[in-house]
């Protein structure tokens, strides 16, 4: 499979624990790709190294052969990496649609105040929140959706940037059977429209019947990588969750 995203020999410790250590992993180009493994196991810190929020101590990270390593997030971003969070990042005082237009100029505030709205940024807004189903809310403080409404509004944001990868912290994480029904279709469509997907999901339902490629952390590396039947029967994995 070509090469999405690649990290060689990355680590990161935190006051003497190895957060991640020494890990080489590939993700693979125009797949939905899954990390998975048991709480502490590293994930999120590998997540926040790849994508710039933290600087590994060691080891280095590539995007379609180009070197990312330590490069500034919003930098990695325009690269072509969209992310979303563990935590829902919405701004809850603005409304659904502010929310959006935010999306696309982080770097740009002094815009937003001024409250200069590009049609066409509004238009893809709009067609965007179509998409996830909340278009309805576009009026709505996002402080007023619910959980899972937040995290289709925070995909949708993701989305605004058109990235070609685009990482998902736990997007099933706290949200009701119906909306990670609705979660798992969208990225099953995106994928399909070529879109690379990188997920950190707890929720085995979810990744099982989601992923192309599942890379299982334990101790801050992969022990174990495959398709979803492989993963599911490797003893190393069993071992991981349940300490057997």
């Amino acid at each position: 499979a070509p090469r999405s995203l690649e990290t060689v020999g990355l680590s990161k410790s935190f006051g003497g624990v190895h957060a991640v250590d020494d890990a080489t992993v590939t993700f693979h180009h125009g797949k939905i790709n899954a990390l998975i493994g048991p709480n502490g196991s590293g994930k999120t810190t590998f997540f926040n190294c790849v994508t710039g929020m933290i600087a590994p101590d060691s080891g280095s990270v590539s995007y379609r052969g180009r070197d990312i390593t330590r490069k500034a997030p919003h930098a990695i971003a325009r690269g072509g990496i969209g992310r979303s969070f563990q935590l829902c990042r919405v701004f809850p005082r603005m409304t659904v649609l502010e929310n959006m237009l935010v999306a696309v100029r982080r770097d740009r505030l002094r815009e937003m105040f001024t409250g200069s709205r590009k049609p066409e940024e509004v238009d893809k807004a709009r067609a965007l929140l179509v998409r996830v189903g909340i278009d309805h809310l576009e009026h709505i403080e996002a402080g007023n959706l619910s959980y899972g409404q937040q995290k289709l509004l925070e995909l949708a944001g993701v989305l605004m940037a058109d990235p070609e990868t685009i990482m998902l912290d736990e997007p099933a994480g706290g949200v009701n059977p119906a909306l990670i029904g609705r979660i798992g279709t969208l990225v099953r469509e995106l994928n399909a429209e070529g879109k690379t997907f990188l997920v950190v999901e707890h929720n085995m339902d979810m990744v099982m019947s989601l992923s192309d490629h599942v890379i299982v952390f334990d101790r801050g590396r992969p022990i174990a990588e495959g398709p979803p039947s492989v993963v599911q029967s490797d003893p190393r994995v069993l071992e991981a969750y349940l300490g057997i």
